[in-house]
């Protein structure tokens, strides 16, 4: 009988479905593991491995692309408001798309001597200062300014190995667009061309992890992807500010 006991008793625990505050705490906790592939990537870059450094970036910004669904569905900020979510993801966030990144750009020698300097000075500091901005979300959800998502720029540049000059003016462009009223789409919360929009992410991403894991061989379609698709992420917001919106629809 009393086996019988312990047995039920088991088996009620298990089944008992996990409470508000535990789903949040987990998607804390998901959220975390960021820092865990961005630390990976950086090992992998101290070695020079920039193929799998990208890699673990690409599976970093998987779980970036899910972490903010998943805390708004669970309501973290009410359900376990003793960890701040922002906070943690603006954290992981400058270790991915803009310090790590920054890092393989110079030590890579794709940007050498003073370009190389200039872009790790401009990329850094001017990302830092964006993140503490409090302006940098505009009322549709969408950014105020370049994003500061380098991590992006400088895979295409590993892909593509353009001259430093494009590279240094890409760089250059992109750190100044961060301050300019320009809006760039957050393939998620902007509601407009949502579809369209979530779509080229997925093909980002797609595109960004084969080109890494062929080592960016120059023959790869996936650089022919990798150019399409960030073409229209960097210009769909500006498209949405120059073309007027419908009534009730894009």
């Amino acid at each position: 009988m009393q086996d019988q006991q312990i047995a039920d008793r088991d088996e009620f625990v298990h089944d008992k479905p996990m409470t508000p505050h535990a789903r949040a705490i987990a998607v804390h906790l998901f959220t975390a593991t960021g820092a865990v592939f961005a630390m990976l990537s950086m090992l992998a870059a101290a070695e020079e491995n920039w193929s799998l450094m990208f890699v673990w970036l690409v599976v970093a910004f998987i779980v970036d692309g899910f972490d903010g669904p998943l805390a708004r569905r669970y309501h973290v900020k009410t359900q376990a408001p003793e960890f701040d979510g922002v906070l943690l993801d603006l954290i992981i966030d400058y270790l991915t798309y803009v310090f790590i990144p920054a890092f393989a750009l110079f030590q890579s020698g794709l940007m050498d001597g003073w370009t190389g300097w200039f872009a790790i000075i401009v990329i850094t500091f001017g990302s830092a200062m964006y993140f503490a901005d409090t302006r940098m979300k505009s009322k549709d959800n969408s950014f105020s300014g370049f994003p500061g998502c380098w991590n992006m720029l400088v895979l295409v540049i590993f892909a593509l190995q353009p001259n430093f000059w494009v590279s240094l003016a890409l760089v250059t462009a992109l750190a100044v667009a961060m301050f300019l009223p320009l809006k760039f789409i957050h393939p998620v919360r902007t509601e407009r061309w949502r579809p369209l929009n979530l779509t080229m992410a997925i093909a980002w991403t797609f595109f960004a992890g084969w080109a890494a894991w062929v080592d960016f061989d120059p023959e790869s379609w996936a650089h022919w992807g990798l150019v399409v698709t960030s073409l229209y992420l960097v210009f769909a917001g500006i498209a949405q500010q120059v073309i007027p919106e419908k009534n009730g629809g894009a």
